[in-house]
């Protein structure tokens, strides 16, 4: 059997030729709301751009349901093939595909049958409920081919074909910056126009990662691609959990936001739209930053787990201490964007009055004060992830969003109003920085006693 150079090539090499690609189709796929948000906020205004806010918990959710499926099923699968167990690899493809397809149909039913309500829960006031009512009644029904083409994009990345992994989603997201200016504006459709193009864009995408079903390189497809196995099922999921609760958390997370703005809003000189809005924006253009650490995470899976399944445990610490060293770059340059061109990004997404250009100005500067340090959280929830170990990954996931930033929100905003809101995240990033570093530097000394052993076994 030929040996895999996920487990001999040099660790830059491989980051570069798996990342890279990741990186580009995370950050495309974030430009699917990023997109939308520039050409509403210029056609319909700040009240289309807080719809679009107001509904981004939906594709949230989805996203979780497509990390729990796609990252945990490349990780198994990334396992599975490290440790020589081809027809154990080969089963996870099958599995994936159909756990995908029944979360898609299940979320897209849900929101349809209880849309009104869902929006009210997630933030949406009545003015801003037509317009959100609009926009996920079309974009609803994409949800299936978001979902199915993220699972699709992680196991073809798995399985050594990263470039076309990232091509799934630049095809998508190029169909959907083209049709958004024709729909919105050439035929006047506002805010349906723009998911009308979401939508249409997601399901090219999908048909384009179908394709690559017929022309696996590592395992050979067969009959039981149509088996589904709630044992292999139980096992995808326990691997991709930490991934997806950390997109749960966000998704609570955006909840919890919309409301505490809207309330604390309604309280202070801006009201409860401008707050909505402003957030929004920062949150769409934060998803950019998240999207490349997403695709660091991502792309470096595959070899992590390769290569922890070999039990080469020097390689797959060189490979996070390159990450973080890589990462780190983008964090810097994103911190300088935030603090001193705010007025420039937020000025892309439309105009509003003084106090809406104030407002989330402001947001923007103190709300995400230490992204510079917020890669380590996320690379290490994923590293965790990776290499089997997903209850590890779990509580990093959940400690900046669940045990800190959401008690923040909450709370502190009682005591200083909207600025409570505003000054809650820097905090959280900062505490939520130790725990990962003191979780990482514990199961490195582990992984270190293990290559002692290995020594010594070889000796």
């Amino acid at each position: 059997m030929k040996e895999n150079p996920l487990g001999y090539e040099k660790i830059p090499v491989l980051l570069r030729k798996f990342a890279i690609p990741s990186i580009i189709a995370m950050v495309v796929s974030s430009l699917y709301n990023i997109v939308d948000q520039i050409f509403i906020g210029q056609g319909v205004g700040y009240l289309g751009n807080a719809a679009t806010n107001v509904a981004f918990p939906i594709t949230t959710i989805c996203l979780a349901a497509a990390l729990l499926v796609g990252v945990g099923g490349a990780a198994k699968f990334s396992l599975e093939l490290g440790a020589g167990n081809v027809k154990e690899a080969r089963q996870c493809v099958g599995n994936m595909f159909w756990m995908a397809a029944g979360f898609g149909l299940a979320i897209c039913l849900v929101a349809e049958l209880f849309l009104d309500p869902l929006l009210y829960a997630f933030g949406a006031t009545d003015t801003i409920l037509p317009y959100a009512h609009s926009y996920v009644r079309i974009t609803g029904i994409g949800i299936p081919f978001l979902l199915l083409t993220n699972v699709l994009s992680n196991i073809i990345r798995a399985d050594g074909s990263p470039k076309y992994s990232m091509a799934c989603m630049v095809i998508g997201a190029v169909v959907n910056t083209v049709l958004d200016p024709i729909f919105i504006f050439g035929f006047g459709m506002g805010v349906a126009g723009a998911a009308w193009a979401t939508t249409i864009s997601q399901a090219l995408s999908f048909l384009v990662a179908l394709l690559y079903l017929f022309r696996f390189q590592t395992v050979k497809l067969g009959r039981d691609f149509f088996s589904l196995s709630p044992v292999k099922c139980m096992e995808i999921a326990s691997l991709g959990i930490s991934n997806s609760l950390n997109q749960l958390a966000i998704t609570l997370l955006q909840i919890v936001l919309n409301n505490s703005l809207t309330h604390y809003g309604s309280q202070s000189i801006y009201g409860p739209e401008i707050p909505l809005s402003g957030a929004g924006i920062v949150m769409k253009v934060n998803s950019i930053v998240i999207g490349v650490l997403v695709g660091f995470a991502q792309g470096s899976q595959p070899i992590l787990g390769f290569n922890y399944g070999a039990k080469q445990y020097g390689r797959v610490k060189a490979l996070y201490k390159l990450e973080i060293q890589c990462s780190f770059v983008m964090s810097v340059l994103s911190f300088l964007a935030f603090q001193f061109l705010p007025e420039q990004i937020i000025s892309l997404f439309g105009s509003g009055d003084g106090l809406y250009m104030e407002f989330t100005v402001r947001f923007m500067r103190i709300f995400l004060m230490m992204v510079i340090i917020n890669n380590v959280q996320m690379l290490s929830a994923s590293f965790f992830s990776a290499i089997g170990k997903p209850m590890k990954g779990i509580l990093l996931s959940l400690s900046r969003q669940v045990l800190l930033l959401i008690p923040l929100i909450l709370v502190l905003p009682v005591f200083f109003g909207l600025d409570g809101i505003l000054y809650s995240a820097p905090v959280a990033d900062v505490l939520a920085f130790f725990i990962s570093i003191a979780v990482i530097r514990k199961e490195f000394t582990e992984m270190g006693r293990l290559e002692l052993e290995g020594a010594g076994g070889e000796a």
